[in-house]
């Protein structure tokens, strides 16, 4: 920003000739006094980040709030000192200021003690607002505050009367005083021109409301220095009084006390909905990979008799199997530096299983053994890296386009759309992923019957909330997760540690869902992590891994996983499962690599040459034949859904997640209310009075202020909640409910509503406070470039976060933009005083279109004189460059950079994908 500064108001540009000469001066001292006070502004987040652990620390008495506070305040000084050193330094004498080295040190100690005050004010809004939206919104409105009265965007002359008092107490006004006194009372503006006695410095410092007198400098450094002192003190009041918002709620559902929880399939959790007989066919189902291949075939074949009564919906039940499977990936340079000479780094060593309807497999093994990242090649999620081998789907080679449909996956981050109801997530999953031959009544009864199957139908009306924030706790969570794929109605499941975080009571709630899951007969595949012996022995089937992606048991677990036991007891050297012990623990701690060098075994080539192994590769050889009279799986198109009823659905979800959000919306909404009646009052009737050029300024001043600073509000605000929603929309895609355009479409329209009432609440109250001139055409002009203006501003915001991997960087990236836009807008410098080389980025500066649409509409047919002689319409032309016949091209230019961020959103969201898999 230095250096764009520095170029733009290059001092062999910079003339000392007349008062216009000396605004642009003043221009650039104001603009220095921005940008350093926006430094500032990155207090707020650091403050809000660390009030957590603050807090925790506070309640145990680690110390006291001004103990915390005062190292946090001595700890910036000299960033600030380093930071200002950068900007003063580089930029002094290039822009031409006043040659006196004594002034140039007079300007970094003022520059210094402004950022002391702005960091010190956003520190104490941080601790104030506890919470990163309302922080934001009084972060935002205090900038606003100071700038519209600090000076130089409204002359001291005509603030009003009412607002006096706020002129007084803006920092921002003591600093642009003793700034620009500083400068204009310097030798380089000491001569008089031949219309005035007076020098052209105390010209300049007259036509803006300054105090023309040198003891203005210091009476600003002193203020200067009592606001830092006086910000700290009300940072370490609100460190001391205030507690954090909210503790993290979860919904308590209607749960009988003492409920006893069975997990086994003997036992059957289902009690009376399941089918006669059904005990002895799970008990059948534990040893079918020990029996013939008859009994195999058998049990695919009845796997019907497991499913339950009165199932909507009927599914087609898939067997999966894999055969030789490798997956590899770039090798990282890291290990290359090491010595590492292979140009790849197999996580998969040729792995092989299948997985069978009304079978639970359980996926284990140690940290790092490729246990989800066998899951993901199998159900086709990842994102990177080179795989090898054969997957069939019922005999058939697996297509990822038609497998995505009848496949679910569960993720283990339980990610969701937080403002929707859990009925409504359900309803828009189903919507989305069941055939258009489910009429809406058939749906509905299914969705019923899921919600009953994963015990959610008492929390039907529960917000989903955000993780250890609000609404549902982790293991409803979870039971939402599953719910959500089971709606789509699919044959094969694969869930990703479904028990990880969850309590011993939790964990036998959501293992009892997946157990009721596979008693529909589908294919259910679990990764499980250090399970309770509860949890273990409601598993049929083993698939067992170790370090480095091979695996060293696929089998039967047998009853008290007796088969299991068998197996690794058999080896030579192998201790004893004690009794009661655990046998997923005793399994992995027997199976360590420590383990295999001190025993001298290698389990993964003694499973390549056991019985266990043949069986399985016949197994897999059988599955893999397609059954008489099957059909490969195809469906009429890549989505089950029609591109329109994808948007609509999309839409539904969206107008459901922007009314429930009341921090974004609502606040948004009173923030624009709230600068309107603050800058009607501030700029009250200033907007038919044309008689000088001061008051052409001061009017373009509120709409400068008032579309930059709202703009900059929307953009920043709309961020954390489309980053929300893209990590939602990421599992969304994957899982094949719709397609990039749709979710874009309903997430750029969503806002049109909500942003008209933003702008026309705005413009009927500015535009009849401020006093503009009341001509139908000239207010739905303002209306007409206020609406353009926050919508392009939004869809900015919107765009950063599409085409970065997360909102820190985004907020980073648009905060840089802000500021250009600021520089180039023609309020600080206009255009024919810009440099020939800058030029042209003031036409691409979309903030510099508004302004010139939103003066050119009022003002630029006008023909009153004056005081100097000339005719408002020659003054905006000779000094701003502004024609009014061009006004019709403005208002399309500034549509069209809303329908290119729109786009380059749309893009982004279809063409980038962060999420690393």
């Amino acid at each position: 920003m230095g250096i764009i500064a520095m170029t733009v108001f290059l001092r062999t540009k910079m003339h000392r000739d007349t008062v216009d000469d000396g605004n642009i001066y003043s221009g650039a001292l104001f603009f220095t006094l921005v940008m350093i006070m926006f430094n500032g502004f990155s207090e707020l987040a650091m403050t809000i980040l660390k009030l957590p652990v603050f807090y925790k620390q506070r309640d145990l008495l680690f110390f006291p709030p001004w103990a915390y506070a005062l190292p946090t305040w001595i700890l910036k000084i000299p960033i600030t000192f380093l930071e200002v050193a950068v900007w003063v330094f580089a930029t002094y004498y290039v822009i031409g200021f006043d040659p006196n080295v004594g002034r140039l040190f007079k300007q970094y100690l003022l520059l210094v003690l402004t950022n002391q005050t702005a960091s010190a004010l956003f520190r104490f809004i941080g601790a104030a607002g506890r919470n990163m939206i309302v922080a934001n919104t009084f972060g935002t409105f205090s900038l606003i505050t100071l700038l519209a009265l600090g000076g130089f965007i409204l002359s001291r002359d005509d603030v009003k009367s009412w607002w006096i008092w706020g002129y007084w107490i803006s920092p921002l006004m003591y600093g642009q005083n003793a700034i620009t006194v500083n400068e204009f009372l310097g030798n380089s503006w000491n001569h008089v021109l031949s219309d005035s006695p007076k020098t052209l410095g105390v010209r300049v410092l007259e036509s803006r409301g300054i105090f023309p007198h040198a003891y203005w400098y210091w009476i600003g450094v002193g203020a200067l220095f009592g606001f830092v002192f006086i910000y700290n003190i009300f940072f370490v009041l609100a460190l001391t009084y205030l507690d954090p918002f909210e503790k993290a709620q979860a919904v308590i559902p209607d749960e009988r006390e003492g409920e006893s929880i069975q997990l086994t399939p003997v036992g059957n959790s289902s009690g009376d909905r399941t089918a006669p007989g059904d005990s002895g066919s799970a008990i059948r189902r534990r040893s079918v990979s020990s029996g013939s291949s008859s009994v195999r075939t058998e049990a695919i074949r009845n796997v019907n008799d497991n499913k339950k009564k009165g199932m909507v919906l009927p599914f087609e039940p898939y067997s999966i199997t894999f055969d030789d499977i490798t997956y590899s990936v770039d090798m990282p340079q890291e290990m290359k530096n090491q010595g590492v000479v292979e140009d790849r780094l197999e996580l998969l060593k040729g792995v092989s299983g299948a997985f069978r309807p009304g079978v639970l497999t359980a996926l284990m093994g140690v940290s790092g053994a490729g246990k989800t990242t066998l899951m993901d090649v199998l159900a086709g999620r990842k994102t990177g890296g080179y795989i090898d081998g054969n997957i069939t789907i019922s005999g058939y080679p697996k297509k990822q386009e038609t497998f995505a449909r009848v496949s679910g996956y569960c993720e283990q981050n339980d990610i969701h759309s937080p403002h929707v109801t859990i009925y409504e997530s359900l309803a828009y999953s189903a919507w989305l992923r069941l055939p258009p031959e489910v009429d809406s009544e058939k749906r509905k009864m299914f969705i019923e019957e899921v919600m009953e199957l994963v015990e959610l139908d008492s929390l039907r009306g529960a917000l989903v909330g955000l993780p250890g924030v609000n609404g549902l706790s982790t293991e409803q969570r979870k039971r939402l997760t599953i719910a959500v794929e089971l709606v789509a109605n699919p044959s094969i499941i694969f869930m990703d540690e479904p028990t990880s975080g969850l309590d011993a009571r939790a964990a036998a709630i959501v293992m009892r869902t997946v157990r009721n899951t596979v008693d529909t007969g589908r294919t259910v595949v679990c990764t499980i992590h250090q399970p309770s012996i509860d949890i273990f022995e409601a598993f049929d089937e083993l698939f067992l891994m170790k370090r480095g992606g091979q695996e060293i048991y696929v089998g039967p677990l047998g009853r008290q996983s007796c088969q299991l036991i068998k197996y690794f007891e058999g080896f030579e050297g192998v201790s004893k499962i004690k009794d009661g012990y655990n046998p997923a623990t005793w399994m992995l701690e027997v199976t360590s690599s420590a383990q295999e060098a001190s025993l001298g075994i290698d389990f993964a080539q003694n499973y390549k040459n056991s019985e266990l192994y043949r069986r399985n590769k016949d197994l897999i050889k059988e599955l893999s034949v397609p059954p008489p009279g099957s059909k490969d799986l195809y469906f009429r198109s890549q989505f089950s859904q029609p591109f329109l009823i994808q948007c609509m659905a999309c839409l539904w979800k969206q107008h459901h997640s922007y009314w429930r959000n009341p921090p974004y919306t609502a606040v948004r909404f009173l923030f624009t209310t709230f600068i309107a009646l603050m800058f009607g009052t501030v700029f009250w009737d200033l907007g038919s009075k044309v008689e000088r050029k001061i008051d052409l300024s001061n009017a373009m001043g509120s709409m400068y202020a008032a579309v930059l600073f709202l703009g900059v509000q929307n953009s920043s605000s709309v961020q954390p909640v489309v980053a929300i929603e893209r990590t939602v929309f990421y599992r969304e895609r994957a899982a094949g409910m719709y397609s990039a355009l749709p979710y874009a479409f309903a997430q750029a329209i969503i806002e049109l509503p909500y942003i008209f009432g933003q702008a026309a609440v705005y413009s009927l109250i500015t535009y009849s406070m401020i006093g503009f001139h009341w001509t139908v055409a000239k207010f739905f002009w303002y209306l007409f470039f206020m609406y353009f203006t926050l919508l392009y501003f939004t869809y900015y915001g919107m765009m950063t976060v599409a085409v970065t991997p997360n909102q820190n960087i985004a907020a980073i990236i648009s905060s840089a933009f802000y500021a250009i836009w600021n520089l180039f807008s023609g309020f600080i410098v206009p255009r024919p005083r810009i440099p020939v080389w800058w030029r042209w980025y003031y036409w691409a500066c979309p903030v510099a279109w508004t302004l010139y649409g939103m003066i050119v509409s009022q003002y630029g047919d006008i023909q009153d004189r004056l005081n100097t002689g000339e005719t408002v319409e020659d003054y905006l032309r000779s000094y701003f460059g502004f024609k009014h016949e061009f006004l019709g091209a403005v208002a399309g230019v500034i549509v069209g950079f809303t329908v290119l961020f729109a786009f380059i959103f749309a893009f982004s969201i279809k063409a980038f994908n962060f999420q690393r898999r």
